[in-house]
């Protein structure tokens, strides 16, 4: 807590009129950038347009004044959505409600426990294919509203499975509203982008016409005007003997929450100069999503596009992000009349053009154009599991995978080389050549020595010669050492010296050091073992040589 006073306290230094009527302006075209995004979003996730407005609205303001950095603007998002999705189907709201509160005890818990930081571990790969699975699930769940259809099937493919079963059956006036927000938000200029989002004025123009049309289509209906509507989650309505069946789908919305808030921050840090704080930025999340089911509300997490929409408007502190969720509360209020008629084609063209826009195009093009087999297999296989399980499986799966790829290209680059003492060295560091020498031999070895490469390791140095008296390991390039190379090193000395052989380590980084230390190697060869380089063991076995 002190230190987030501290932080506040320099965030707001100087703060004076200029500065708030920047946050306020960025605040404002957030909100227009928002509005369209939270109603569809709401729509999507199972539950209705208000549930989405309450989330951006409660989310501004809650997690937006309890953020680890200055710039994020949490709400609904389309990877969220798509993952209430599947859980709505299996558990209704009321089990979306309490598998968020679940996922806010987690988010906190992550935080207090300063595991902001596993978010980096995930892998490009890994990130980019649940990115574009995510993009794909909310595009599939779309069908039924773009084309006016009605499909029995549940999950991600259902719908195609019943156009191929039943036959593809649209609605004209239904699809026709969805293709024309789509080309409409295609073809809208860039450079009127910034002023006013295609989002908006898409939704806009089909308001305007429609209520000229008249034409028969479903539409959002009712948007209540309060922040409690009538389902919420309440302290009565929670099931105890339900909390089992809702855990995974509680830690699915947890890591979702933490991924995207994190890897926004990371993003958005970039743009606007400033380092997040991981762990405040997880306990912010998981504040804001124990409150949001009391309210109605479905999960919030940072969402990168009105993030980077703020600091692209000027954003200068937290409070941009308050006054973007004030600004939808005006709305709820104000325009609830005019927003519950936006029809439901309209809401799904926005979310097509928005997964469309999620993929992570430029790292896809990279990774196909440089013939990156590995990194795409793990991307195709994470995008499979997603659109066809769920995040935690992809996640996992394209981990595991990932794991694999770079532990068998570990292996491959291994290299052990053993090489005689070259005469000439000696004469360089004026030690007389003696025919003795010739039974010093130089092993030079490089890369990760670990359980994939140990065995490699052990065959190889099973090929010293046997006339071998000393032996220099050099380890300069070996970048890592486990359990199992250390048992390596260790039946390799011990082996060595039950003949005689006296073994000398050149070029040790602190990392193997330890590693010797604790696998008790140092201990048998002995502290002076451990030389700089090649030349200084050379110099300690010719002096050894000299007394013998």
């Amino acid at each position: 807590m002190r230190g987030f006073l501290a932080d506040l306290r320099r965030e707001f230094s100087g703060y004076n009129g200029k500065r708030f009527s920047q946050d306020l302006m960025a605040g404002i075209t957030v909100a227009a950038v928002a509005l369209p995004l939270a109603l569809a979003f709401g729509v999507s996730s199972g539950a209705d347009a208000a549930a989405g407005l309450i989330t951006a609205i409660l989310g501004g303001i809650v997690i937006g004044f309890l953020s680890g950095a200055s710039y994020q603007i949490s709400g609904p998002t389309g990877a969220m959505a798509a993952v209430l999705a599947g859980v709505v189907a299996s558990y209704g709201l009321q089990g979306v409600f309490v598998a968020t509160l679940l996922a806010g005890m987690i988010l906190i818990l992550a935080g207090v426990l300063r595991l902001g930081r596993l978010v980096s571990i995930i892998p490009m790969p890994v990130i980019t294919g649940f990115t574009s699975g995510i993009a794909l699930v909310i595009a599939l769940g779309q069908l039924d509203n773009f084309f006016g259809t009605h499909t029995s099937h549940s999950g991600n493919l259902g719908m195609v499975q019943t156009y191929v079963e039943q036959g593809f059956h649209p609605h004209m006036q239904t699809m026709i509203i969805g293709l024309f927000v789509v080309l409409f938000m295609i073809l809208w200029p860039k450079k009127w982008q910034a002023v006013f989002p295609s989002s908006l004025a898409s939704l806009i123009v089909v308001l305007i016409a429609n209520a000229f049309l008249k034409w028969d289509v479903a539409v959002v209906g009712e948007i209540p005007r309060t922040l409690l509507p009538a389902v919420r989650l309440t302290p009565a309505g929670i099931d105890l003997s339900a909390l089992g069946g809702l855990i995974t789908p509680a830690v699915s919305i947890a890591v979702l929450g933490m991924i995207e808030s994190l890897l926004c921050g990371a993003s958005a840090g970039n743009m606007k100069g400033e380092t997040i704080n991981a762990d405040r930025e997880l306990v912010a999340q998981g504040v804001g999503n124990l409150i949001l089911p009391f309210f109605g509300g479905v999960p919030a997490t940072a969402a990168i596009a009105r993030t980077s929409v703020a600091i692209k408007a000027g954003q200068q502190t937290r409070l941009t992000g308050i006054i973007h969720s004030l600004g939808l509360l005006a709305s709820m209020f104000l325009l609830s009349p005019v927003m519950s008629r936006i029809p439901m084609a309209a809401l799904a063209g926005v979310l097509m053009v928005t997964a469309w826009r999620m993929n992570e195009w430029h790292t896809i093009r990279y990774l196909a154009s440089h013939h990156l087999k590995g990194a795409m297999l793990a991307f195709l296989v994470t995008l499979a599991c997603t659109v066809l399980f769920d995040l935690s499986m992809a996640i996992a799966a394209g981990m595991a995978l990932c794991c694999v790829i770079f532990a068998y290209k570990c292996v491959r680059h291994v290299e052990v080389t053993i090489s005689e003492v070259d005469p000439q060295r000696l004469q360089r560091i004026n030690l007389s050549y003696h025919p003795r020498h010739t039974s010093v031999r130089v092993v030079y070895i490089s890369g990760a020595i670990f359980f994939g490469s140990a065995g490699y390791l052990e065959r190889s140095l099973a090929q010293l010669p046997e006339d071998t008296t000393s032996v220099i390991l050099s380890v300069r390039g070996v970048s890592t050492v486990d359990t199992t190379g250390m048992q390596v090193f260790s039946r390799f000395v011990q082996a060595q010296q039950d003949h005689g052989t006296h073994i000398y380590f050149t070029g040790a980084s602190q990392a193997f050091r330890t590693a010797m230390d604790r696998g008790g190697v140092t201990q048998l060869v002995g502290e002076s073992a451990f030389c700089w380089s090649a030349l200084d063991a050379l110099s300690d076995i010719a002096q050894e040589q000299q007394t013998v």
